[in-house]
């Protein structure tokens, strides 16, 4: 395992539009002593309700959507550009189906009892503080159905309060 040492969110730097959209990032919880983790790329960065927050979505059908409506943390975890393969393999399949952390040859690690991906190079680890549907019809942009949401499968926004910062 790598160690990992907290770091002082108010020190931060990184663009949030590649970090996230460009570099993706994985979303981990637990449930019941499984771990499941995803790769994500649509994300916020920011201050809300007085606190540093990660807002985070995720599709309904997903299976880590379980894991995150079954535990109060979650983390997510940033990369360099070696693991961009395996973050593409964790796209690409279910841990329903298969151990596909194993799969990706990545590994769990833990901070406080919250599980995060060992080989990132920066995890926030974070507390739901709310949990929202994302409804057809709170769209004002009549594109975004269309575009995103064809087969009906909407997303879930989480907040959580960022509790944490590690740094490789």
């Amino acid at each position: 395992m790598h160690t990992f040492q907290p770091y002082p969110i108010e020190l931060y730097e990184a663009n949030p539009f590649t970090l996230i959209a460009d570099q993706w990032y994985t979303i981990t919880a637990e449930k019941d002593g499984k771990v499941n983790t995803m790769t994500a790329s649509w994300g916020s960065l920011g201050s809300l309700w007085g606190k540093y927050v990660a807002i985070i979505y995720v599709r309904e059908s997903r299976y880590t959507r379980e894991f995150l409506d079954a535990s109060e943390y979650f983390s997510i975890t940033n990369y360099g550009k070696e693991a961009r393969s395996a973050l593409k393999f964790l796209g690409s399949v279910s841990g329903r189906n298969e151990d596909k952390i194993s799969g990706a040859r990545f590994h769990v690690n833990y901070h406080d009892g919250v599980p995060f991906i060992d080989e990132g190079t920066f995890s926030l680890i974070c507390k739901k503080m709310s949990r929202t549907p994302i409804k057809p019809e709170d769209f004002i942009d009549p594109t975004i159905q269309g575009e995103w949401y064809k087969d009906g499968d909407y997303h879930i926004m989480y907040v959580g309060e960022i509790l944490q910062a590690l740094a490789r």
